[in-house]
C-alpha cells in the first residue's frame, strides 16, 4: 500500500525549500542542523516534552529571513488548519510562562519561549535522496521522512497544548479533543460500557514514545518530569494496548450519526498528514470501511479532570491524553502502525528505482563498464 504515501509534489517543494534554508546557514548553524547520518538514532526521538539535550538548530539562533523560510517549510509539510494549530501551540508558551512563573521562577523567561523549537535534517536533502525533516519542541513534533523524492511518511505527528482549560481564547487543539467528547456524550449507557475501558486515565500515551509500536504496549507509571500524577500496575494492565485485539467499542456498534462523528475525529487527526497524501489515506479508510475502527475512553467524562481516548484501526493509532495538571495539559499523536518513520517504505523501496531497477544517484557516478556491462 505504498501508493498511500506517494507525495512527489510535497517532496519536491520540501526539498527545494530545505536546500534553500540550509544554504543560508553559517557553518555553526549547519553543524547543529544537519546530521549527515540518516541512521543516527536521534532521528527516532519524537518526545514533545522540554529537554536539555535537543538536537538541531533552535529558532532563536536564526535571523528573521531564516525563520520565515523555516515556517514556510512547515507550511508546505502540513495543511493550513494544522499549520495554524502549530503556530498557536508555540504561542501558548507565552501563556504558560505567565501561568508557571510562581512555580518555576525567572528561568521561564528563556525556557518557555516560542523560539525554543529545533530544526534538524537527518541525511542529505538532495534529489532522489532519503532524508528526514524534524521540527521539535514543547508540544510540537513535525516529523517527515522523504524517501527517494517520491514517498513522504509524516508520523509520529505529535501535538500538545497547555493550558487547555483557562479564560483565554487561544485553544489550538480544541477540535482534537472536543470531537471525542461529543462522541462519548452521544452514547447510550450500553455503548459507554463498551467504550470506557477504565475509570483511570494514563499519565501519557499508552504506547509511550517508542519509535515502533509493538504487538502490545503498557503505559508508564507517570509522565517524565511530572510525578504528581501516577497510576498503578493494575491500571497499566487495564489500559494496555494490543494491536490485534483493540479495546473499546467497534464502529460497527455505533449508530450512523455516531459513525459520522467518529470519522470526523479520525479526519481531524489525518489532517496532520501532507495534503496530497492525507486525502489518499482518507479514501483508503473509506474503502476499508468503519468496521475495523475502535474507540476507547478512560478516566473522567468531563473537562477539567484526567481523561484519555484512543482510536485504533488496522493501520492507524490516535492517542490523546489530558491527565496531568488536573486535566489541563493535553498530549495527542497520530501514528502509522506499519510506517512510522517510513520503516515500511524504507524496507521495501528505499534506494530502489522502481522504473529502472537501480538508484539514479548511484548510476550517475559509476562507470557503465561496471554498472551495465551487458547492455549492448
Amino acid at each position: 500500500m505504498f501508493e498511500l504515501y506517494e507525495a512527489p509534489t510535497t517532496a519536491n517543494k520540501l526539498l527545494v525549500t530545505a536546500m534553500g534554508v540550509i544554504d543560508t546557514f553559517s557553518p555553526e548553524q549547519r553543524r547543529l542542523a544537519v546530521v549527515d547520518d540518516f541512521a543516527d538514532p536521534r532521528r527516532l526521538n519524537w518526545d514533545i516534552i522540554p529537554k536539555p539535550d535537543r538536537t538541531g538548530v533552535p529558532l532563536h539562533l536564526l535571523d528573521r529571513h531564516q525563520r520565515v523560510l523555516v515556517w514556510d517549510m512547515i507550511r508546505l509539510a502540513v495543511p493550513l488548519r494544522t499549520f495554524t494549530k502549530i503556530l498557536g501551540i508555540t504561542q501558548l508558551e507565552h501563556v504558560l510562562r505567565d501561568y508557571e512563573y510562581e512555580f518555576l521562577g525567572p528561568a521561564l523567561q528563556s525556557w518557555r519561549s516560542s523560539d525554543s523549537y529545533f530544526l534538524t535534517f537527518f541525511g542529505r536533502p538532495g534529489f532522489e535522496d532519503t532524508w528526514t525533516l524534524r521540527f521539535l519542541g514543547h508540544h510540537v513534533c513535525v516529523n517527515l521522512t522523504v524517501v527517494d523524492e517520491r514517498w513522504v511518511a509524516a508520523t509520529p505527528m505529535a501535538l500538545g497544548a497547555q493550558p487547555t482549560e483557562y479564560d483565554g481564547v487561544l485553544k489550538p487543539l480544541a477540535d482534537d479533543e472536543d470531537l471525542a467528547f461529543a462522541l462519548l456524550s452521544s452514547m447510550t449507557e450500553e455503548q459507554r460500557a463498551r467504550a470506557v475501558i477504565h475509570d483511570i486515565a494514563p499519565a501519557d500515551f499508552v504506547t509511550r514514545q517508542v519509535p515502533r509500536v509493538g504487538a502490545y504496549e503498557y503505559p508508564d507509571h507517570y509522565d517524565l518530569g511530572m510525578p504528581g500524577y501516577t497510576i498503578s500496575d493494575a491500571d497499566r494492565i487495564v489500559l494496555k494496548f494490543v494491536r490485534d485485539r483493540p479495546a473499546g467499542i467497534a464502529a460497527a456498534d455505533l449508530s450512523g450519526e455516531q459513525r459520522t462523528m467518529l470519522r470526523s475525529l479520525v479526519d481531524c487527526y489525518l489532517e496532520r498528514l501532507p495534503s496530497d497524501a492525507g486525502e489518499r489515506h482518507r479514501r483508503q479508510l473509506d474503502a476499508d470501511g468503519d468496521d475495523g475502527i475502535f474507540f476507547a475512553w478512560a478516566g473522567a467524562d468531563t473537562r477539567g479532570a484526567p481523561h484519555y481516548f484512543r482510536v485504533q484501526s488496522g493501520r492507524y493509532l490516535i492517542e490523546a491524553v489530558n491527565a496531568v495538571a488536573g486535566g489541563n495539559h493535553l498530549h495527542s499523536v497520530l501514528r502509522d502502525l506499519d510506517n512510522d518513520f517510513a520503516f515500511g517504505i524504507l524496507a521495501a523501496q528505499g534506494g530502489k528505482d522502481t522504473k529502472w531497477g537501480r538508484a539514479h544517484l548511484v548510476s550517475r557516478s559509476v562507470s557503465s563498464a561496471e554498472s551495465d556491462p551487458g547492455l549492448e
